[in-house]
């Protein structure tokens, strides 16, 4: 029997010819990556084994991202801890106020990340790196410490799920759809400990910011990792963000999956997910009026240059509307550089909305957009659980960036196409 995607690369970190599904393994690491809240448990952890040097100190990276600029003394202690770690073992990719942005587009657009890679992250959305045609996935605090001072990991290796894209999405419908429709489709457990592999004709019409909120998604699934194929668009990518060598590998014919799924991108609509799961989605159209207020455009998920300029098309010449806080991140430095120059921070701030500078701020509930009892968010975001941003009595619904701009005008949830759009 053939393999997949992920287990012709776990296979060939392990130094294996082949891997099975459930199989035990240990693979040599290209990337460990943490950020400033999982970072310094980590670094407590390494502090207890007998080797206390990293393995190498241009394969970790270090981004401060969650509470950055600090937002109280905790955050300032715990990003010092990383700061003196970074300084200490001298990492090349440290990642801090002036240079940092939110982890997973950062390190893509540095080009840390190339297809054929092994990457583990002490943060639950590190399969982001799979629209790369890596295999990444989040690991705890204690792995990344062993992963930092090994630079190996143990994995089980995963079964697989297969989705076949075909067709191409309608304007307003982006890679956030995508994965929304998936996610209610099996469920947030569907994928549990599998690996989602996405192939078929459909994947020529997603971007590369489209296929990075896709695999980012994964889990939310339940996935151990999502994985695109390596084509035309990602060696593009790749070759303009990183002088590293990739390696690309292709499931086999006869690779097995525990099950198929055919995806008509072109049939798919808008989609929310209402409280207080990523599964609970619903079509736009599909349900009455429903009021907000506050609009999160940003995040690892939904933060980048596409997303950006989609917000800004819809707010071009419209106003937030009254009593709606409308929160705009763009999710690097680069990002909010190009944003810039194009001219969409002015289209955001003439509109009404405010351009936080990049950090993962609201999502978890961190800052810059916490909500109160009974409010609601429509955000670009990943999980809406229940006070997830905020107040336990709040209300966080997750969309694409087309869907959350165009309710920020609106003052409800709405389509592009009830702006006339």
């Amino acid at each position: 029997m053939g393999m997949t995607m992920t287990q012709k690369i776990l296979a060939a970190h392990a130094g294996l010819p082949e891997v099975k599904a459930g199989q035990l393994i240990e693979a040599d690491l290209d990337l460990v990556l943490g950020n400033d809240i999982t970072s310094p448990v980590a670094i407590k952890e390494m502090e207890k084994l007998q080797q206390k040097a990293v393995f190498d100190k241009d394969k970790i990276a270090l981004v401060m991202d969650h509470f950055i600029p600090n937002k109280d003394i905790k955050s300032a202690e715990n990003c010092k801890c990383c700061r003196d770690f970074a300084s200490a073992h001298e990492i090349s990719n440290y990642f801090d106020v002036g240079q940092m942005g939110i982890e997973h587009a950062l390190l893509p657009e540095k080009g840390l990340v190339v297809a054929g890679d092994a990457v583990i992250g002490a943060d639950s959305h590190t399969c982001t790196y799979g629209a790369l045609g890596a295999f990444s996935t989040g690991v705890g605090s204690t792995d990344m410490a062993a992963g930092m001072v090994t630079g190996k990991a143990w994995f089980k290796v995963p079964p697989a799920l297969k989705f076949v894209l075909t067709g191409k999405p309608k304007k307003w419908v982006s890679g956030k759809d995508v994965i929304l429709h998936i996610i209610g489709m099996i469920g947030v457990d569907g994928a549990l400990y599998k690996s989602m592999e996405f192939t078929g004709d459909g994947v020529k019409n997603l971007s590369m910011d489209d296929r990075f909120t896709i695999c980012n998604m994964a889990i939310e699934a339940g996935g151990k990792n999502g994985i695109f194929p390596v084509d035309e668009r990602s060696i593009e990518y790749m070759k303009e963000h990183s002088k590293r060598e990739f390696k690309i590998y292709e499931a086999d014919e006869d690779a097995e999956y525990e099950a198929v799924y055919t995806i008509d991108l072109s049939a798919l609509e808008p989609t929310v997910a209402f409280p207080h799961l990523p599964e609970n989605t619903k079509t736009i159209g599909s349900f009455g009026e429903i009021q907000i207020d506050q609009a999160v455009i940003g995040s690892c998920t939904n933060g980048r240059l596409d997303d950006m300029r989609v917000a800004a098309e819809i707010m071009k010449g419209r106003k937030v509307a009254k009593n709606v806080r409308c929160i705009i991140i763009p999710a690097t430095q680069e990002i909010y550089l190009q944003a810039m120059k194009e001219g969409l921070l002015e289209i955001f701030i003439q509109a009404g909305a405010i351009v936080s500078t990049p950090t993962c701020g609201p999502c978890l509930g961190g800052y810059m957009g916490i909500l109160a009892a009974g409010e609601r968010c429509i955000s670009t975001t990943n999980r809406n659980f229940v006070g997830r941003m905020g107040h336990v009595d709040s209300e966080v619904y997750l969309a694409s960036p087309a869907v959350a701009a165009a309710s920020a005008v609106t003052g409800k949830i709405s389509s592009p196409e009830e702006l006339g759009l």
